[in-house]
C-alpha cells in the first residue's frame, strides 16, 4: 500500500491556537475511510537533527532539560526549522549552538514523522562527520539548559536498552545512521 497523502475532508474548524513553536487545532473531519469525528493536531514546521560522530568514533549528544517531562533527556542536537531556513541550514546552525562543533561532512539520512497520532511534524536526520571543535561556541537560546555528552555507539545503545531517558527522535535517528558508523 502506498504511503501517499490522503487528506481528510475538513467539515468544521473548531479551535485554533498559534503558538511560538507550533500551532494547535481541533477540527471536525471526515477521514478517507468515511469515519467522521473531532481530532486535535499540532501543526509544526518540522525539525532537523544530526547524529554527530567524532573522528575517534564518539557520538556527540546533549543532555537537555525538557520542561514537559520535568527532567533531562539524552538527545542528539536538533532544532525547529525556522521560516527562512531549510532543514540542512537549521541543523548546521543547531549543531554549533548546542554542541560547539561544526561538521565538515554531512549525509542526508532521510526524514520521519515524529508523532503522527497528533502532530504533522517531520524530522530530517543527518549524519555529521569530520567534526571540529569551534574556538568559540555560539550563544545558546535563553531557554536551553544543555550539557554536551560524548559516548560510544555501544554506550548509547546500552542507554536506550537500559531505559535511560533518551528521546524518540534520537533513537530513530541513531538507527538510521547506524549502517554508516564505522
Amino acid at each position: 500500500m502506498s504511503l501517499g497523502l490522503e487528506p481528510p475532508q475538513l467539515l468544521k474548524k473548531c479551535l485554533y491556537y498559534a503558538g511560538r513553536k507550533f500551532d494547535f487545532e481541533v477540527n471536525r473531519l471526515r477521514l478517507p475511510n468515511k469515519a467522521e469525528g473531532q481530532w486535535e493536531c499540532i501543526r509544526h514546521p518540522g525539525g532537523a537533527m544530526a547524529i554527530p560522530l567524532t573522528p575517534e568514533g564518539q557520538l556527540v549528544l546533549v543532555r537537555q532539560y525538557r520542561f514537559a517531562v520535568q527532567g533531562r533527556l539524552l538527545e542528539f542536537p536538533a532544532g525547529t526549522i525556522e521560516a527562512d531556513e531549510d532543514a540542512f541550514t537549521t541543523i548546521q546552525r543547531e549543531i554549533q549552538e548546542e554542541t560547539g562543533y561544526s561538521a565538515g561532512e554531512w549525509k542526508n539520512l532521510g526524514k520521519f514523522p515524529l508523532a503522527p497520532g497528533y502532530s504533522d511534524e517531520y524530522i530530517f536526520a543527518f549524519l555529521a562527520t569530520a567534526l571540529e571543535r569551534l574556538e568559540t561556541s555560539p550563544a545558546q537560546d535563553e531557554d536551553e539548559d544543555i550539557e554536551v555528552v560524548l559516548m560510544t555507539p555501544e554506550a548509547f545503545e546500552k542507554s536506550v536498552l537500559d531505559g535511560v531517558g533518551v528521546d524518540a527522535k534520537s533513537i530513530a535517528g541513531y538507527f538510521m545512521a547506524k549502517p554508516f558508523l564505522t
